[in-house]
């Protein structure tokens, strides 16, 4: 076994499907698991001599949506000619009977990842940070969706409202006794009513999870050189992503649940604030930011319910690893933080 998500044989079969479809894998190097993500795996390989990314979706029942590897591969091969930070993806296979999910080839982009969950090494990142981050958003929600074949990506139309709909659907799917789901409709109550207050922009391209440790930096310098995982993207509210980002944005007096989370390390000494990353963003793309407290709460109630979805996954035997077993606590523990927020705006 090479590891308790891809066997040598299913390694065999892999290496077999794809030289039949033309794509020379190296066999005499074996697969290298990558660090980082919470359902989807990621392998470094070798095609033709050069290194790229065997990305795999989970096996089993997924929430609809998630871990798409067909939209993944449909949205970087018309970005990634126009938006240099998206790889290529090299090649999509839908087939389940190869290695029990949709798996793609990506390009693999060689440099540093830093993660949320330590100090980074590089001296430089707290005080750019947020110019950086700014800039890639800028970057992408500059580009044209029509331009680059991807006019069609999702429903855009009534972005936010809808965006909150979904996931209080599928909050009431995880929530597992009265209490959680009296907060779940609390929650979404105030949604519905507060999200039509936020001013409505021209839709732009979202990644839908741009933060630290989805960034790729040059070896030698504080530059971003790729975004990753892209297999949520879509069309709709450009103050999406920078909810999503601050949902991640860890300040001083934030609570331990979030900081539990590793994913970002500006609550420590050095780094900018929430509202510094707000007023680089606006900076950044001239764009108004009027309603993001409440884009805000919108995406910390999303990464509330990702949580509580990844556990019930765990629950049922989808995912064998015993880190998803305190998942439900920190869903619960966000969500109970979520509704403080309302209480603040």
């Amino acid at each position: 076994m090479l590891d308790e998500h891809i066997t040598r044989d299913d390694y065999a079969r892999l290496v077999r499907h794809l030289t039949a479809e033309g794509v020379r894998v190296d066999a005499d190097c074996p697969p290298v698991k990558l660090s980082g993500g919470l359902a989807n795996f990621n392998y470094r390989i070798s095609i033709d001599g050069h290194a790229a990314v065997l990305r795999v979706a989970p096996s089993g029942d997924i929430p609809k949506g998630a871990h798409d590897m067909a939209r993944e591969h449909f949205v970087l091969s018309g970005l990634a000619p126009v938006f240099p930070l998206a790889p290529q993806s090299l090649h999509l296979t839908e087939d389940r009977s190869i290695l029990g999910a949709p798996f793609q080839i990506i390009e693999f982009k060689e440099g540093r990842i830093f993660t949320g969950d330590k100090f980074p090494s590089e001296p430089d990142l707290a005080a750019n940070l947020h110019s950086i981050l700014a800039g890639v958003m800028g970057q992408l929600h500059g580009v044209s969706a029509q331009d680059c074949g991807l006019g069609d990506l999702g429903r855009p139309e009534d972005f936010l409202k809808r965006t909150g709909a979904g996931w209080s659907r599928r909050g009431r799917d995880v929530a597992e006794d009265r209490v959680l789901i009296a907060l779940v409709d609390q929650i979404s109550g105030w949604l519905e009513r507060a999200l039509s207050d936020v001013p409505a922009q021209p839709s732009t391209l979202l990644h839908c999870d741009i933060k630290l440790d989805n960034l790729v930096f040059a070896q030698n310098e504080l530059k971003p050189v790729a975004l990753l995982d892209w297999d949520m993207a879509t069309r709709g509210h450009p103050l999406f992503d920078l909810g999503t980002l601050l949902s991640y944005w860890l300040e001083p007096d934030c609570p331990s649940c979030l900081r539990d989370l590793g994913q970002m390390p500006t609550w420590q000494v050095g780094y900018p604030s929430q509202n510094e990353m707000i007023v680089a963003y606006s900076e950044a793309t001239g764009r108004s930011v009027q309603g993001i407290e409440i884009v805000h709460v919108l995406c910390l109630f999303k990464l509330g319910i990702v949580f509580l979805q990844l556990h019930q996954r765990w629950q049922n035997g989808a995912l064998g690893d015993s880190q998803y077993a305190r998942f439900k606590q920190l869903g619960v523990d966000i969500l109970e933080y979520t509704e403080t927020k309302i209480g603040l705006i």
